[in-house]
């Protein structure tokens, strides 16, 4: 809030800066330069943008900051129409759109500030989960691995009992302290020093249990939240709608075609042709660097598996020694993956130019050249080989009902560092909830993982 006035007085007086050539006004501009901070507070704050829920995740704040801005210059100009007030529309477009500006990026300044310290395990909020052991440990470990949420499952109480699962009463889970019985979960909550209950799928938690639960949770101010048994199914698509006085959730149906996927495809068309056009130096150095270290070819091309299992050539800068296929019978043993991917963190294979490419991932400049010809998009899963399409088990397949992309969410949380499992859990999740403002924020975030290399092997 503190930062939000700073920013809102900062663009005042530039707003005035620009008016001080008319003296007979500057009073009035001065003033309403110096009451700009407490009107832009008090938009932001109406938009819920000070909402806890909000602040350091997801769009939803820089949403709220866009709209205080719009609602905030909607409203000045009614008022001053309806009271006839001469101010003047240089001072309206100055003010609210650097405001609105300066917002955003000290926003986005202070969230990855907030990241950096929630990965150190700073500012979080403690989550007592509750359900099944296998679903409790799955939240927890995503959790961990996204720390940037701000949620760390500190305890957890399970369904069923303790004789069932064959251990005692009280006992762990993936190194999570756990106890059986939904009962203890009031008394649980207050021990852990919970912030959050989390309510996870889970048949023995009927309704009326879980409205008791809530009951005696706001008598410590304890938090409560359910997740559906469909995981990985973003907001937009789901929607809450009462039927005779039950709260049921409906899931829209994900966009495959229509008006939104050939919004997508221009965008890749246009983007390949624009990055094409400024990167040809680069990619014109890098492969005279590839032809200079061993006089191998530039490029390197090889079978992927794209939209509907439709088999195309994908194009890449060769990063590797030239019989590198074919070495890697000899090399299967020593996957790090743990599944149908190979990858070695150590690969003898790599050229020691190839390895500065991959740190960079300059070696994939030459797919912009795919989503030209429209066999990859920008944004999309991981193009998958066909040895690698053939062992996919049937909800895996689902991966390849749309195009494969340069980047995408395995890009952008941790590339080959993460296993298989993973890999395939992000990729599911895009194609769940693909949009095109989701496409346009892994853009952004692929840049800022390419500089940091982590997982680039």
């Amino acid at each position: 809030m503190a930062l939000d006035g700073i920013c809102a007085l900062l663009a005042g007086l530039l707003a005035y800066c620009v008016r001080l050539t008319d003296l007979s006004s500057a009073r009035s501009y001065l003033i309403a330069s110096c009451l700009l901070p407490v009107a832009w507070i008090v938009a932001v704050a109406v938009l819920d943008g000070y909402d806890a829920r909000f602040i350091g995740v997801g769009s939803d704040e820089f949403r709220r900051v866009l709209n205080a801005g719009l609602m905030l210059t909607a409203g000045i100009a009614i008022i001053s129409y309806l009271v006839k007030a001469d101010l003047a529309r240089g001072y309206v477009l100055v003010a609210f759109p650097t405001v609105t500006v300066l917002d955003l990026v000290s926003r986005y300044v202070l969230r990855r500030r907030l990241h950096r310290l929630r990965g150190r395990g700073a500012y979080m909020q403690k989550v007592l989960a509750v359900g099944y052991p296998d679903v409790v440990a799955d939240m927890a470990s995503q959790l961990q691995r996204e720390s940037y949420h701000g949620l760390a499952v500190v305890g957890a109480c399970l369904a069923g009992s303790g004789v069932w699962f064959g251990t005692d009463a009280s006992s762990e889970v993936g190194g999570i302290p756990a106890v059986y019985g939904l009962e203890a979960v009031p008394q649980m909550a207050q021990e852990f020093g919970a912030d959050t209950v989390a309510v996870l799928s889970c048949p023995e938690m009927s309704g009326t249990r879980l409205r008791e639960l809530a009951w005696d949770l706001e008598k410590t101010g304890t938090s409560l939240c359910v997740a559906p048994a469909v995981l990985d199914i973003a907001g937009p698509r789901m929607s809450i709608r009462s039927a005779a006085g039950l709260p049921l959730v409906y899931m829209e149906h994900p966009e495959f075609t229509g008006i939104p996927r050939l919004l997508k495809a221009a965008f890749d068309r246009t983007f390949a042709v624009v990055a094409l056009l400024l990167l040809s130096p680069l990619m014109a150095v890098v492969a005279v660097l590839i032809k200079l270290s061993d006089r191998g070819p530039v490029l390197f091309s090889q079978v992927r598996v794209g939209v509907d299992n439709t088999p195309f050539r994908i194009y890449k800068f060769r990063t590797m020694v030239a019989d590198a296929e074919a070495r890697k019978a000899e090399l299967t043993g020593h996957n790090e993956t743990g599944g149908v991917l190979f990858k070695i963190r150590e690969d003898p294979r790599i050229t020691p130019i190839g390895s500065f490419m991959r740190r960079w991932s300059l070696d994939e400049l030459p797919q912009l050249f795919n989503v030209l010809l429209g066999d990859m998009s920008l944004v999309g899963p991981r193009p998958a080989l066909p040895e690698e399409a053939d062992q996919y088990h049937h909800h895996v397949r689902r991966r390849l009902a749309v195009k494969p992309g340069i980047t995408g969410l395995w890009q952008v949380n941790g590339r080959s560092d993460l296993p298989w499992e993973e890999a395939v859990r992000l990729d599911l999740r895009y194609v769940e909830n693909w949009t095109f403002m989701l496409d346009l924020q892994i853009l952004w975030k692929t840049w800022s993982a390419i500089g940091s290399g982590t997982g680039a092997y």
